[in-house]
């Protein structure tokens, strides 16, 4: 399993570098457009909350894109978290295989 070893951006970021600065939104206006409290859309953007599928959906809705991209961005995060984790890390390493039926 070979990943690199940057971290990648997390959706945190994304959401604030590459929507809310450009578009001149504060984390209010976004979260009164998703129809979520202020503290949901502050937690996403400093990375203490994960996109679940519901969070994707409506991120996607209010920002014109796709629930896969944001999915995708929190999975290469989650991913890279688990490889960089020696103690997540030791437990896949310790998963064998099983045979493949001839």
């Amino acid at each position: 399993m070979l990943m690199t070893q940057r971290k990648p951006v997390g959706v945190g970021e994304m959401l604030t570098e590459e929507f809310l600065s450009p578009m001149g939104l504060t984390q209010a206006q976004l979260a009164e457009a998703m129809g979520v409290p202020r503290k949901h859309v502050n937690e996403l953007c400093n990375d203490r909350r994960t996109a679940t599928a519901a969070t994707a959906l409506i991120l996607a809705r209010v920002l014109g894109n796709s629930p896969d991209f944001w999915l995708n961005v929190q999975r290469r995060t989650d991913l890279w978290n688990v490889l960089n984790t020696p103690k997540e890390r030791e437990r896949v390493e310790r998963a064998r295989p099983l045979p493949t039926a001839a």
